[in-house]
């Protein structure tokens, strides 16, 4: 069937809300939590199936978000656009898709969006997108990215898709953009930010005293929902719970799946050696894996986010705990994987 075919161009309601990248993480929660809220959503993936979500509501349709022509069409009609859809990876040989998706698709939703005159657009873009701080300095919104600040070619094609979306906002566009840090939940332990867990399941020895921040996926789609459907607008906002190191990240994850958690501790030239076995397997297998060399150096690395300004914009909105959030991902996976939580 083609792209076309799929195609539904009626006007949603009063106004109809589009999601790209439906399939993704973000975007499959996003779409269950609309959904409840009783709106009216047309959704685009790519290459994977949106789940079947049992909703007369919904409007599934197949579209490479660089197909220009067939976005514009689809746009029709909608006046609140979730623009979701990205390529999140750490590997060098995919720079090319990186920013194919990341920059040349956004600037794609940007101007499809102005086009068909739509109200108000959501961006997800990634923290990985802000400069670093000093150790233990706090990152806040204020933070700019620059090359020396920031060598993850991954945040570089995040950073240029938000200036497409600073691009639009200059052009007329009502538009805010979002900031998670690592986002935890899902169900698909092969793909993403989930792929932590099945390390962990796999009783993966190595920790690093490093510290990133993380936040329940369920926490982003709320956030993204309220911002919608405030006044705020041209502004960013970081969405990140806690500031939490990866030692106690995956010893809470290994404790919730009732597996040994990581016991050796990874030293910079340690984590040199392993991120070059794990390559050396990638070149071999062709599988992507958690650990390369840009993720071994964030693993050392000890970096702080500031979720000050979405408490106080959303005085209403709170995270949920991470250690929650980690206890419900690992059940959800137990479940859908069959799993034992303690074997015998």
């Amino acid at each position: 069937m083609s792209q076309k075919e799929n195609i539904d161009n009626t006007p949603l309601g009063g106004g109809g809300i589009l999601v790209t990248g439906g399939s993704g993480l973000v975007g499959t929660e996003l779409i269950k939590q609309l959904l409840k809220q009783g709106k009216k959503i047309k959704a685009i993936y790519h290459k994977t199936p949106l789940p079947d979500f049992n909703n007369k509501d919904i409007t599934t349709v197949k579209c490479d978000i660089l197909d220009v022509i067939t976005l514009q069409e689809i746009m029709e009609g909608i006046t609140n656009v979730y623009h979701c859809a990205a390529i999140v990876s750490f590997d060098k040989k995919n720079i090319d898709q990186l920013y194919a998706i990341n920059v040349n698709g956004t600037t794609n939703v940007v101007n499809a969006s102005l086009n068909a005159g739509v109200k108000k657009l959501l961006h997800v873009s990634s923290v990985a997108s802000l400069g670093k701080s000093k150790e233990a300095q706090n990152i806040t919104e204020e933070m700019m990215w620059t090359e020396e600040s920031n060598r993850s070619i991954y945040g570089k094609s995040k950073f240029l898709g938000e200036m497409e979306i600073w691009r639009g906002m200059g052009e007329g566009l009502e538009a805010v953009i979002v900031n998670p840090s690592v986002i935890l939940g899902g169900t698909d332990w092969d793909k993403g930010s989930t792929k932590i867990f099945k390390t962990a399941f796999d009783e993966f020895p190595w920790f690093s005293e490093g510290v990133a921040g993380f936040v329940d996926v369920r926490d982003v789609a709320k956030a993204m929902i309220l911002l919608m459907d405030s006044e705020i607008s041209n502004q960013r906002f970081i969405l990140n719970a806690e500031n939490v190191s990866y030692k106690n990240l995956f010893t809470e994850i290994a404790n919730s799946f009732g597996k040994k958690p990581p016991h050796k501790k990874v030293t910079p030239l340690i984590a040199a050696l392993v991120w070059r076995m794990e390559a050396l397997k990638s070149y071999f297998t062709g599988k992507e894996y958690l650990l390369n060399k840009e993720t071994a150096q964030k693993g050392q690395a000890k970096v702080y986010f500031d979720n000050t300004k979405i408490r106080t914009s959303l005085p209403g909105f709170s995270f949920r705990p991470i250690k929650d959030a980690i206890n419900d991902t690992c059940e959800t996976l137990q479940q859908l994987n069959n799993l034992n939580k303690y074997p015998d």
